[in-house]
Order: C-alpha cells, then sequence, then structure tokens
C-alpha cells in the first residue's frame, strides 16, 4: 500500500468517525430524556392513557365489572377503603374489589368506577376537541402563510356569507330558505367558473366590475377573524354557546374544538411565511409542483413542530374547560361520569365527605401539570437552538 492509498483510508476514516450514527429518533429521545419533569409528565400520561382504556372496558357492557351508575343509598357517604355492610346489600351490588377504594358519594355510587369512567370521558373530549382545533388551524394557518398575499373580490365576500347564512337558516329550520339560498349561491359559483376564462376587463359592465374589484388580502381577512375570536373570553364563549345547544358530550368537543383553534392559526401562518420564501420551496416551484404538493409534501412537515406542542398542551386545556363546565352544570351529561360532575356533586360534602372534592380535584390537576410537563418538554426537544448546542 502507497503513501497516498494510506492518506485516503485515513482521511475516509476520519470523516465516517465524524458522521452522525443516530438517527432523529435516537437524537429525539437524547435529548429529551435529559428533562426529568417532563419524563414524568410522559409517564403519568401514558398511565392516564392506560386507565382509561381499562376503565372504558371495566365501566360499560350489560354487567360492568365496577358501575359508576348503582345506586346504594344505605352504603351512602363511606370513606375511602371502607368496607361494606354485607347484610344490607344484594349480591349485586357488592363492589368488586370487595371494599369502596375511593369511598362512595351521597347516593352510594362506588367513587372509583366513577373515576374510571370520567378518566374516558376526559380524555375522549380532550384529544377530539383538540384535534378539532388543529385540524381548523392548520387550514387556516396554512391558507394566510402561504396565500396571504392575494386578495379578495366583493363577490367572493358576497357568496362567503351567503353560503353562511344559507347553512344556518338551514340548521334553524329555516330549511326552504336557506335551501334556496345555497342554490342560488352555488349557481353564481358555477357561472363565474363558465364565465371566468372568456371575461376580459373591457367587456364588463360597471356593476360587474364593482364586483371584481379587490377588497382585503386573505392573510388580513384571516388574521381579523382571529382577533376578533381572540376579543371574547374562551370559557365564557363556550358556556355562552353550550347553554344554547342541548347538553351533550359530543356538542361539548365540537364547541371546544371550534373555539381553541386560534394559537394553531398563529403558529402555522408564522412558520408558512417563513417557509414560503425558503430556497428548497422555490427549487420545488421550478420544477413545476402544485400548490398542494407544496404545503403538505414540503412545507407542512417543517411546520409541524409548533403544533405538536400546542396540542399536546391544548389537551389539559380542555380536559379542565370540560370540568370547569362540568362543574357548573353545563358539560357533559348524566348518565356520563365525568371528574368535573362528581367534583361538583361533591362540594354540597366538603366538609363532611371531602373525598368527594380532593379526589378528582388532585386527578384533574396532576393530569393538566402531567400534559403541560410533556409540552414543555417537546418545546425544549423540538428546538432547533437545543439541538444545536447539543
Amino acid at each position: 500500500m502507497n503513501i497516498e492509498e494510506k492518506w485516503f483510508n485515513e482521511d475516509f476514516q476520519f470523516e465516517t468517525s465524524l458522521a452522525p450514527k443516530r438517527t432523529r429518533l435516537q437524537e429525539f429521545w437524547l435529548l429529551f430524556k435529559q428533562n426529568r419533569l417532563a419524563i414524568l409528565g410522559l409517564f403519568i400520561f401514558i398511565l392516564f392513557f392506560c386507565c382509561a382504556i381499562v376503565g372504558l372496558f371495566m365501566t360499560s357492557g350489560p354487567d360492568p365489572l365496577f358501575d359508576p351508575a348503582m345506586i346504594r343509598l344505605q352504603e351512602k357517604l363511606r370513606p375511602p377503603l371502607a368496607k361494606p355492610n354485607l347484610d344490607s346489600l344484594r349480591r349485586e351490588e357488592i363492589p368488586y374489589l370487595g371494599f369502596y377504594l375511593m369511598g362512595t358519594d351521597d347516593l352510594g355510587r362506588d367513587v372509583f368506577a366513577r373515576m374510571l369512567q370520567g378518566a374516558w370521558v376526559s380524555l375522549t373530549v380532550g384529544f377530539v376537541a383538540v384535534g378539532i382545533s388543529v385540524l381548523i388551524g392548520i387550514f387556516m394557518g396554512g391558507i394566510a402563510g402561504y396565500f396571504g398575499q392575494h386578495h379578495l373580490r366583493v363577490d367572493h365576500v358576497l357568496v362567503t356569507f351567503l353560503l353562511i347564512s344559507g347553512a344556518a337558516l338551514v340548521t334553524a329550520n329555516f330549511i326552504r330558505f336557506g335551501a334556496a339560498l345555497l342554490c342560488l349561491t352555488l349557481a353564481y359559483i358555477f357561472y363565474s367558473l363558465s364565465t371566468k376564462n372568456r371575461s376580459r376587463e373591457k367587456t364588463l359592465s360597471s356593476w360587474t366590475k364593482v364586483f371584481r374589484k379587490n377588497t382585503v388580502s386573505v392573510d388580513t381577512l384571516i388574521m381579523r377573524i382571529v382577533d376578533i375570536m381572540l376579543c371574547f373570553p374562551s370559557f365564557f364563549l363556550i358556556l355562552t354557546v353550550v347553554a344554547l345547544l342541548p347538553a351533550s358530550i359530543y356538542n361539548i368537543m365540537i364547541v371546544i374544538g371550534l373555539t381553541s383553534w386560534m394559537g394553531t392559526t398563529r403558529f402555522v401562518r408564522a412558520e408558512f411565511l417563513s417557509l414560503r420564501e425558503q430556497d428548497f420551496v422555490a427549487a420545488v416551484k421550478t420544477l413545476g409542483a402544485g400548490n398542494f404538493r407544496i404545503i403538505f409534501r414540503h412545507m407542512m412537515p417543517n411546520a409541524i413542530a409548533p403544533v405538536l406542542v400546542s396540542a399536546t398542551i391544548g389537551i389539559a386545556t380542555a380536559i379542565l374547560t370540560e370540568a370547569g363546565l362540568s362543574f357548573l352544570g353545563f358539560g357533559v351529561p348524566p348518565p356520563h361520569a365525568t371528574w368535573g360532575n362528581i367534583l361538583s356533586d361533591g362540594k354540597n360534602f366538603i366538609f363532611d365527605a371531602p373525598w368527594l372534592t380532593f379526589i378528582p380535584g388532585i386527578a384533574i390537576l396532576i393530569v393538566v401539570l402531567s400534559f403541560n410537563l410533556f409540552g414543555e418538554g417537546l418545546r425544549d426537544v423540538l428546538n432547533p437552538k437545543l439541538r444545536e448546542r447539543l
């Protein structure tokens, strides 16, 4: 082996030793495990998720192991770890564990069974509500960030207003007026699309020119909507809407989701504004890629990091909002048990049966804190400056 080959092999081995040997997932875990509070939050989140899944199977069905709706008036307000009075109970009324792990409420219902059922309800409300808000936020923020420089015409604004009005009339049982308004609006849309290529500015009438004039930009319109939504106190807005709608777990999830998308919209818009001017986006445009591919294939994966952090913290906010609504009596209706209505039922017996208040209150505190700690840990890991330092 000559000297040149020896130098080449030494350089190749040196470059190979400098090459990164960890995958992106390994780097993520290496950074994440350094934050002990985030690890604790992840552990509590996994434990809460497992309890919710197990509670779903143990508290549902025709003959559940833990029946959260079984009333034992002779066993009301029993303290935690109390043993049942077997002489006054039927066989099916005896608790599965042989004792009341978390006591009973004012109707003799097992608090442990109700907490298991409430864990699944809280988890469902949190994830579904955040899913709705994230989808709306990504859609609105992506449009504002990528198409924000485009302007809306007068007829675009009028058509949007008519579509919303028609849908509102149909929802309010004014089906004929709403359907007629929707049909006229759709007819105008098809007519406008069919005459788009044939029309020229010099052939348009004066009235048509008025409707074709530009108004506000897309970015300005969306961000002003966000500002208007942020002006209202979110909890009182949710409380007002829930009070007007029928009591249902689905209405709770939808309302929380529809009133909490503004933060995600701002995150996605800011990321899209910075990514839109990057070299790789310009290169993809030069290759002839469409807007759909540019947004969802190249820009969205780079803009999803702050959305994940916002979604994680948003789950905790949604759980806390649902608990607050249930505490005020506007949440998930019976027979579903939630941590909020367990807490609401126990407020009248805070001195006689304090466990009815402390158990759900501490559970809400721990779960919300774990989601916040986990979200803060994700924020630190997904921070590129921290990744560069490590």
